[in-house]
């Protein structure tokens, strides 16, 4: 996102052209990991194998790392319970400063900083279960210490930074100091392509010079230290740390949104700030490699916060439904909401096992996780919403009326109102759920554009579709049988017991999806990438299969531990019920669809044709 570095010629200013799809396509791609260095359970998946040993038994977290992160947790809850005003949060937009100061002097800010640099030195899945704990009463506080931790510096100087940046940064961050990162700008999303932030090396090569202005800057507006992307030549995205109160260095505004009301979310502008060339992270050119090998681990937060809010909902909905009483019994007892419930429940173990999976994986250091991190923060996210949504449902106008409004007449102040303004937004944050298909979409046609990408590629020579053919025919003709051949049936999988059935599911799906995406690619071809519906669908069935497993296998590990408590295992298989209902149904419509049909439409509204439509209402355009 160190050495000295040599000039390069200055990159274009900020009233360069917006990118072509081209060249957005080329600067995506050269910043993709392109090596699979070790297992990925997900990446086999969409390759039609099922190896259920890469995550089966289920990861646990030894008893040394539990016993050492307690103390810390038990702080931490007791903190949010007698110290967090949330309420007062929302209402006040700002978290107040004994409130940072406390989880400052905690240690909160640097929960996975190792110990020699003055942090707790705690694992990644400990750190996901603190942030869930913080996540469960308010989402402002999780946005505060996410940023800093998993996008913010210490991140990226864990994986990327030198020994003297280790030791000039990391101290500060342990103790407390506020980091934020910055690469969104007006033009610049999910694309970087159209970055114009510069930063321009000095003529006596000692620093660089850094012009522009970032957007939506998480805690960009009381950081002490900034992640910063900046253009260093023409296609090269160069990440640097800065310090915010160096000259040049302003925050523009604060933002202010529907949820998160206390978020420190800025505009922040650099004016001919000088960056000592030993900020530079990594090397010139790797910023974005750098921000995108950094989130592998850091999108890990929202599946986390998403299983701690899924978790506040099932309690408000399990004691509103035994405790609302209509039409003569309580409404859990009435099947519409107890319907909405039993998933609910479901649901959730699911999530967590999950969230749990991807960042036990993560401790592991011997899987690759980029699939398993991207299918967690968008499965889990937008199963989230619609639990939080069905809470709405469930508590009705109470759920829709503040908890102000609710404590003045001496209701239960449940904050779903505000849960469901704060919520929102885990499916935008680190990478849209749009952008996490087509994300993780790409990776998972990796294997196929290897061995037979030249011959969907226009601009291949004729000498190379000839190579390609030969090499895609040795692949496939070993490959596409093995996609067909396997046995996912009865008694495979015996030991998972009642859960067994589901595991041989997934089984049997997984060689069904790669068969399936192999298909896709022959009758799209180069147009596949345009196809995002189909990819779409494809990448939720490998999410589907990824938490049927997860699922299964946490609930067949509890299930060993106490073979009494029998509550895993029921939830693991009516969410698999659900999940694989889900699954044949996407399968189905990933040919059969209205997908052309559909987009036709949508071209016609962008075209004007349908402006009809929008009549009768005050316009606002006038």
């Amino acid at each position: 996102m160190t050495d000295v570095v040599a000039p390069t010629k200055s990159p274009p200013g900020p009233d360069a052209p917006l990118a072509t799809e081209q060249e957005a396509r080329e600067v995506a791609e050269a910043a993709r990991e392109k090596e699979w260095q070790a297992p990925s359970f997900v990446r086999q998946l969409f390759e039609g194998s099922f190896l259920l040993n890469l995550v089966h038994p289920f990861p646990e977290i030894s008893p040394e790392e539990e016993s050492r992160a307690r103390p810390f947790l038990d702080r931490l809850e007791r903190f949010m319970r007698e110290e967090v005003d949330s309420d007062r949060i929302d209402r006040d937009g700002k978290i107040p400063p004994e409130v940072i100061r406390g989880l400052q002097e905690m240690g909160a800010f640097g929960i996975k900083i190792a110990e020699e640099y003055g942090g707790l030195g705690l694992s990644q899945t400990m750190y996901t279960h603190a942030i869930g704990l913080v996540t469960s009463q308010d989402g402002n506080l999780t946005a505060l210490l996410s940023a800093a931790q998993s996008i913010g510096l210490p991140t990226p100087l864990k994986l990327f930074g030198t020994p003297e940046q280790k030791k000039r940064f990391l101290p500060r961050c342990a103790k407390g100091a506020i980091s934020a990162f910055a690469l969104t700008e007006t033009n610049v999303g999910s694309d970087p392509a159209a970055m114009t932030t510069t930063a321009t090396l000095s003529d006596d090569g000692t620093h660089y010079i850094l012009n522009g202005e970032k957007l939506w800057c998480t805690n960009g507006t009381i950081a002490e230290l900034i992640v910063v992307m900046a253009r260093t030549g023409k296609r090269d995205i160069s990440a640097f740390v800065v310090e915010t109160d160096w000259p040049g260095v302003d925050v523009v505004q604060r933002l202010h949104f529907m949820g998160l009301r206390a978020i420190e979310n800025g505009v922040i502008r650099f004016t001919n700030v000088k960056v000592p060339v030993n900020n530079l992270l990594w090397g010139e050119g790797k910023g974005l490699k750098l921000a995108l090998i950094t989130l592998n681990t850091g999108r890990l937060t929202l599946p986390a916060s998403a299983v701690a809010g899924a978790k506040r909902c099932l309690e408000i909905s399990r004691r509103w439904a035994s405790e609302r009483v209509q039409w003569g019994q309580p409404i859990g007892k009435h099947d519409a909401i107890a319907q909405k419930i039993g998933h609910m429940a479901a649901d959730t173990f699911a999530m967590e096992a999950v969230s749990d999976l991807a960042s036990l994986l993560a401790d592991r250091g011997s899987h690759d996780i980029r699939l398993e991190a991207a299918m967690a923060k968008m499965w889990n996210t937008e199963t989230g919403w619609r639990i939080v949504d069905d809470t709405m449902q469930i508590k009705g106008g109470r759920g829709y009326e503040t908890t102000d409004s609710l404590r003045s007449r001496g209701d239960r102040p449940d904050p779903v109102e505000r849960m469901m303004r704060d919520y929102r937004i885990n499916l935008v944050f680190e990478g849209s759920s749009e952008i996490m298909r087509l994300f993780i979409a790409r990776e998972a046609v990796d294997t196929h554009l290897d061995v037979a990408g030249d011959l969907i590629n226009p601009k291949a020579a004729p000498g190379t579709k000839v190579k390609a053919l030969a090499r895609a025919g040795l692949f496939y003709a070993r490959w596409y049988p093995m996609a067909w051949l396997g046995w996912g049936r009865w008694p495979r999988y015996a030991e998972f017991g009642p859960l067994a059935t589901h595991i041989r599911f997934v089984n049997r799906a997984s060689r069904h999806l790669g068969r399936t995406l192999s298909h896709a690619m022959v009758r799209f071809g180069p147009k596949l990438e345009k196809r995002q519906a189909v990819l779409g669908r494809l990448v939720e069935i490998g999410a589907e299969l990824l938490a049927i497993t997860a699922a299964c296998s946490r609930a067949h590990a509890m299930a060993k531990k106490d073979p009494a408590h029998t509550g895993p295992v029921e939830l693991a298989d009516l969410f698999s019920r659900h999940a694989r209902r889900r699954v044949k149904d996407r399968f189905h419509r990933i040919f059969r669809n209205e997908d052309v049909r559909t987009y036709a439409t949508a071209r016609k509204v962008l075209d004007d044709a349908y402006l009809w439509l929008e009549e009768g209402m005050v316009r606002t355009d006038a």
